[in-house]
């Protein structure tokens, strides 16, 4: 089995867990992985930066994925068993553990639309369909409210506005998984 692990930006303020979760995910305890970095501090520089410099939400985007390429070489750095990926989904033979670089998408995509909207938590969804990934767990600073479905999670705020989409079209698990609590999205239609 497959699991995308996107790991939090917000996990910096508790760099003994994200670096406890980086361990265990090197020691192979939750299986094949592939480690999906949060922009964190790098992304909210660049929200900073937008705000001062005024250019546009396509820049920015591709800023965020620089970001998320700076964190990944931290993670790397914590825990030197990840082996970076570039294109995960074109690896003949990819290796057990790795942390996923975005840098490739800088030039876009016609599946990801370049605003804020789409943040780690989308980008990791359009991975683990892309890779077909049985599992996408998102970690998180805080914990999610079993039952909640991708649209109720996108309103309180928990994942980016565009998780929504992106989970309609991914057919696996998704897990929230909080610092007290592991939930599943609800992502079945109600009857």
């Amino acid at each position: 089995m497959t699991t995308v692990v996107k790991i939090g930006g917000s996990l910096e303020a508790d760099p003994h867990r994200r670096r406890a979760l980086l361990e265990a995910i090197g020691d192979g305890a939750h299986g094949r992985c592939i480690v999906v970095p949060g922009g964190g501090a790098f992304a909210d520089a660049v929200r900073a930066a937008q705000a001062r410099e005024r250019f546009g939400d396509a820049e920015a985007h591709r800023r965020a994925l620089d970001a998320m390429s700076d964190a990944a070489g931290i993670f790397r750095g914590i825990e030197p068993r990840l082996v970076q990926s570039l294109e995960p989904w074109a690896e003949a033979a990819p290796a057990r553990i790795r942390i996923w670089n975005p840098r490739a998408l800088r030039a876009g995509h016609p599946d990801i639309p370049e605003t804020w909207d789409v943040t780690s938590d989308s980008l990791a969804l359009w991975l683990a369909a892309r890779v077909r990934a049985e599992r996408c767990a998102l970690v998180k600073s805080v914990d999610a409210p079993p039952g909640l479905d991708p649209a109720a999670l996108a309103r309180d705020g928990i994942v980016d506005a565009a998780f929504p989409g992106f989970a309609a079209g991914y057919g696996g698990t998704i897990e929230i998984w909080g610092p007290h609590r592991r939930v599943a999205v609800e992502t079945r239609a109600a009857a």
